[in-house]
């Protein structure tokens, strides 16, 4: 089987995304610098699998999607997640997500468990560790320089220049001595190149740390992230990564009342479902399997 590329309408957006296989439903939520092609593997795993894998480009990361008013807050993104559920014709499904994506996911879950079967997060822990390390650990505050050089104005001119090398840059450094392909880096330079969709993945961060970004009708509803998580959850974190310490984790499983797995992959970085998909996809299924099997 291979993936098709659709449009549905969910909420107020019309999103792009691709799509793979039949039966209930999975969905891949990306993160940045990153796209939905991030996801081709996994969602040819799921398919075999007997899953309808599905990975959406975010909100912002397609032209059709971009937010007049910034409207970019994770517990909105979260909400865009669940209507993309009910979109595809489902009740339910299995939510899977990377980096931004991984936040994201763990939102649908805070906001409505009924409609997640079970929780696959990678790369970015939930509760509050990682935003302790922000103000207390000095080798986190390195790894995340980019999230507050993103809140000047210079950000969106400096990550653009020269074919956006400050891109691969960050890819070199949050998963080192991964020999990426340059195709797989394309895709994603190509998505940022679009119409406004570098300032939209930017502005992810602002609505995160700049309260001009973020929105009064919504400020309820974002106080709920950290609650404790029910539904059945898997948690992977590469051990190289050079985005988020793996020491962030530590604690991770008291935010969760429900079944929780946590692994670390000692020689993964960031990226860790494109660096061994073998293993990553392997663990998902066997996780799947018990928690949210396909029939």
């Amino acid at each position: 089987m291979t993936y098709t590329e659709i449009e549905v309408t969910a909420g107020d957006y019309r999103f792009h995304a691709l799509t793979e296989g039949e039966g209930p439903l999975a969905l891949c939520l990306h993160g940045f610098p990153d796209y939905p092609g991030s996801f081709k593997g996994l969602l040819g795993t799921l398919a075999g699998a007997g899953y309808r894998a599905v990975a959406p480009y975010q909100r912002g990361y397609h032209p059709d999607t971009l937010s007049a008013e910034n409207r970019y807050q994770t517990i909105e993104l979260a909400q865009d997640a669940l209507n993309l559920i009910d979109a595809l014709g489902y009740e339910e499904a299995v939510v899977i997500g990377h980096d931004w994506g991984s936040s994201i996911a763990s939102g649908t879950a805070v906001l409505a468990p009924e409609k997640v079967r079970a929780l696959v997060t990678l790369a970015v822990p939930y509760g509050s560790k990682l935003g302790e390390a922000f103000l207390t650990d000095p080798e986190q505050q390195r790894r995340s320089w980019y999230m507050f050089f993103f809140q000047t104005a210079l950000a969106e001119m400096a990550v653009s220049y020269d074919n956006m090398a400050f891109i691969r840059r960050l890819w070199q450094d949050w998963s080192p001595g991964w020999n990426f392909s340059e195709e797989q880096l394309q895709g994603v330079l190509d998505t940022l190149g679009q119409p406004g969709v570098l300032a939209a993945a930017l502005n992810y961060y602002r609505c995160t740390l700049n309260p001009d970004y973020q929105h009064a009708d919504v400020a309820a509803l974002q106080s709920r992230m950290g609650e404790i998580i029910s539904v059945p959850s898997l948690y992977l974190h590469g051990g190289k990564d050079g985005c988020i310490g793996a020491s962030t984790t530590e604690g991770m499983a008291n935010n969760f009342s429900g079944p929780f797995e946590m692994e670390l992959l000692p020689h993964a970085g960031h990226f860790l479902h494109l660096e061994d998909p073998d293993f990553v996809h392997t663990r998902i299924l066997e996780f799947l399997s018990t928690h949210a099997k396909a029939s």
